[in-house]
């Protein structure tokens, strides 16, 4: 795929009738329609993903803010759409964030304006979203770029979390620093009478954050295995729900166990499954007997939807995958499950014919 992309092999007409149309919604929002009405008659919500990425021109951070903000607008007429999102570096260039992230480095009073007009999308993006009342994701990066990220979050959440929670924050536990991180979160919430909207997911970028601080020579961000970020994520999800009328929480996750472990533990927090504070979230083509059956069990759930033109969302979604070390194995045991599913119900058919 990667190479016939490069190549510019005329192959969009197979991608968007096999892995597009698996993966993601459509090349524009309207496109998305069939998908966001699809999941709303099962009670699940969609969140609109523009995935462009890579772009280097301030007129195209300018495009992708506003494309950002009509999936806001669309998310505002109705209530399939519960959440929108954007990440940073779909607004900014990653060279950008990673000099002006650096103790060591100063920028130069031009490099200051075009930092400056990223946090003018930023603002631009969330005030969209307060005033349609719509809650926005701001995803996670590299860690060597997410401290300013996180800066830039918690002044969103000052400015606009007062009465709900509209601006959450991404925390990546697989890094080894975030449960402190957490009891920040807490603290600042606290301090500054906002709500701090968390996504906690587990992390995409463990290949590249482990070689560069092995390259650079200092010590890595992430966990040490998958044991030490299952036990952290889980323990967030207590630490978010002992703590929820300061946090809201989003768990984005495909594993099948924290997914159990929260919906058992609504009950012993006493939280009624429909709490507008916490939210499951799965990707759309992924985990489908994760989100589907919760939210059978009346339990808020959406899906990321990802869009865009293909040639630009493709590489997101081939990185994606390359990063997810999981995403082999997840697809295969869930191709497995849905052939069990299809060979059991094939023999309740019998069985009733007989």
């Amino acid at each position: 795929m990667i190479i016939a992309l490069k190549l510019r092999i005329p192959v969009n007409f197979i991608v968007k009738k096999t892995i597009f149309k698996q993966f993601c919604g459509g090349e524009t929002i309207d496109e998305c329609t069939p998908t966001i009405k699809t999941l709303s008659k099962f009670n699940i919500g969609t969140i609109l993903d523009y995935s462009v990425e890579g772009k280097i021109e301030e007129d195209d951070f300018d495009q992708t803010t506003e494309i950002i903000i009509q999936t806001i607008d669309k998310a505002a007429i109705g209530k399939d759409i519960p959440f929108a999102v954007f990440k940073i570096t779909g607004i900014s260039k990653f060279s950008l964030l990673e000099k002006a992230s650096s103790n060591n480095e100063s920028l130069t009073p031009d490099e200051q304006v075009e930092l400056d007009k990223v946090k003018e999308r930023i603002n631009k993006i969330c005030e969209r979203a307060k005033k349609c009342n719509v809650p926005v994701f701001i995803d996670a990066e590299e860690t060597w770029v997410q401290d300013i990220i996180d800066n830039w979050a918690l002044e969103m959440m000052q400015l606009y979390n007062k009465e709900k929670c509209i601006v959450y924050n991404t925390v990546q536990m697989y890094r080894h620093d975030r449960l402190e991180f957490l009891n920040d979160c807490l603290q600042n919430a606290k301090e500054s009478n906002i709500t701090y909207g968390i996504k906690l997911v587990r992390g995409a970028y463990m290949e590249k954050e482990r070689k560069r601080a092995l390259e650079m020579n200092y010590p890595s961000p992430i966990q040490p295995n998958k044991e030490a970020t299952d036990r952290d994520y889980d323990l967030a999800l207590d630490y978010i729900l002992e703590n929820i009328n300061y946090l809201s929480l989003v768990a984005g996750t495909h594993n099948e166990k924290s997914s159990q472990k929260l919906a058992l533990a609504l009950d012993k927090y006493k939280l009624t499954k429909d709490d507008s504070r916490i939210y499951f979230a799965q990707l759309l083509g992924m985990s489908d007997h994760i989100s589907f059956n919760l939210a059978n069990e009346k339990f808020n759930v959406a899906k990321y939807v990802p869009f865009g033109p293909i040639k630009e969302v493709m590489p997101y979604l081939l990185r994606r995958a390359d990063e997810n070390t999981s995403v082999a194995g997840q697809t295969g045991r869930e191709l497995g499950l849905i052939k069990a599913e299809l060979r059991s119900r094939k023999a309740n058919r019998k069985t009733s014919a007989v």
